[in-house]
């Protein structure tokens, strides 16, 4: 069952996803434990909107994302994208769903390739899942390399010519050259400055319109998620915390989790300046995640019931979602 009951048009549904990655050992090189990366994840995305994953890092945000894209193959639960089932899906029925689910990864140079110009980078996009007769590729790569902010006769020049903020560019216009529907940003903006962040959130917001696009946006800087975001999921060692609007989020966040992040942001100035919340100790292991709620180890209001009941999304406002038993 969806955790949000809307009257928007459901795209994307993920329910009780898993991804467990084997741990090798002894003589044989048998699997002797698993790194429980995302442990039993359940969301949806609604057409149009801009859903956030925030979290520190290694909570499973970003494997969240390549395990919807099934660049990492799930260990268990239901991707479910219009209706289809993916995990279902063949190599061949999956490559053509891909014309809809598109990435923008991380680091802008790593993910091009330099012994190709950026026409072909483009242009190999629409080849490959045969989105644009060959005798209009050149003209839609001119055409999409400057929706991107870019001239149109840079179409010959390679990756290394390029700064940091034109290569996220060139990466936001290969993958609009195959028409998604859904694009997954794993942290687009982390690796460049301040002021090229802004400019590239920017033009998201306004390609999303152009293109009527969903953003799955995966982020640890909550000033970029507050900037673009519609809702916002808290993620905490391979489980989600807290979901809700942005808003309600960020005006009255519930999770403890959610409020040691929140309180992190700096402000400028003192009447938005909230109390500083330290967490003590260090994430523990998703190797061996503890029992219970598994912040309960850094949590200063956790009680007893927090070490032994695994606790559950609930509603405790309207598409306000928590995972704690102390918020009523």
């Amino acid at each position: 069952m969806s955790v949000l009951k809307t009257k928007k048009k459901t795209l994307l549904e993920v329910k009780d996803l898993k991804q467990y990655f084997p741990i090798k050992g002894g003589l044989f090189g048998r699997t002797v434990n698993h790194v429980k990366a995302v442990d039993g994840v359940s969301f949806d995305i609604y057409e149009g909107e801009t859903v956030s994953i925030v979290g520190e890092s290694g909570c499973g945000k970003s494997t969240t994302g390549r395990a919807i894209l099934r660049l990492d193959e799930p260990t268990g639960g239901e991707i479910r994208f219009q209706g289809d089932d993916l995990l279902s899906l063949n190599k061949r029925q999956m490559r053509e769903k891909r014309k809809d689910l598109q990435v923008i990864f991380q680091d802008p140079y790593a993910s091009l390739n330099p012994r190709q110009t950026v026409g072909r980078i483009i242009e190999e996009a629409m080849e490959i899942l045969n989105t644009v007769p060959k005798k209009d590729r050149t003209n839609r790569t001119i055409e999409l390399l400057e929706q991107v902010g870019l001239r149109g006769d840079m179409i010959n020049r390679y990756p290394h010519e390029f700064s940091g903020g034109q290569r996220q560019r060139i990466g936001i216009a290969r993958a609009l050259a195959v028409n998604p529907k859904l694009l997954i940003c794993d942290e687009a903006v982390s690796a460049l400055d301040v002021s090229v962040q802004a400019q590239v959130l920017n033009l998201l917001k306004k390609l999303q319109k152009e293109y009527q696009l969903t953003y799955l946006f995966i982020s640890h800087d909550l000033g970029v998620v507050r900037h673009i975001s519609d809702r916002v999921i808290v993620m905490y060692l391979g489980n989600i915390v807290e979901i809700a609007n942005k808003k309600s989020l960020f005006d009255n966040p519930q999770h403890p989790y959610t409020r040691a992040l929140l309180s992190a942001i700096p402000e400028p100035t003192r009447k938005n300046r909230r109390e500083r919340m330290i967490l003590t100790g260090d994430v523990p292991s998703p190797i061996n995640p503890p029992s219970g709620c598994r912040f309960h180890t850094r949590c200063p209001m956790a009680t007893d019931a927090c070490r032994t009941n695994d606790q559950q999304l609930r509603e405790v406002e309207p598409g306000h979602f928590v995972a704690c038993h102390l918020i009523q």
